[in-house]
């Protein structure tokens, strides 16, 4: 049997209370307004949809990203660096987005989240050519 990536592990379970946090985030925004379905002429809402999409579009490719590196035996240094690096870009793009949402925390946690994707997607092809 293959080993569990536990690196991964780790870092799934902190993005998952993320994930609820986010939900959350919204569905107290819903009840306030009373707004349940789309967002209305709500722009707070709108806001915390779209933090909450946004980390629902790409944080499950990268933690997929993650444990395949980490299967592939990439260095503990690439997985705990790549996962704590995304864990930042995170909190930095829900923080940006509690502010203005077009500041450079945004923006800042969008290029951290990309190259967090990159490292790893790079770590699983060269584990898969023999370099690393």
């Amino acid at each position: 049997m293959p080993e569990t990536p536990q690196i991964t592990l780790m870092f799934v379970a902190v993005f998952v209370l993320m994930s609820l946090a986010l939900s959350v985030f919204v569905g107290l925004r819903r009840a306030k307004t009373g707004i349940m379905l789309l967002h209305g002429d709500d722009e707070e809402l709108l806001k915390r949809i779209r933090a909450h999409g946004n980390f629902v579009e790409y944080v499950p490719l990268a933690l997929l990203a993650l444990a395949e590196a980490e299967i592939a035996g990439a260095p503990h240094w690439v997985l705990v660096g790549s996962g704590s690096v995304l864990l930042a870009a995170r909190v930095l793009h829900f923080a940006a987005f509690r502010g203005t949402a077009t500041g450079v925390g945004r923006l800042l946690g969008a290029l951290l989240t990309s190259i967090a994707m990159v490292v790893l997607s790079g770590a699983i092809l060269l584990k898969s050519f023999g370099i690393f």
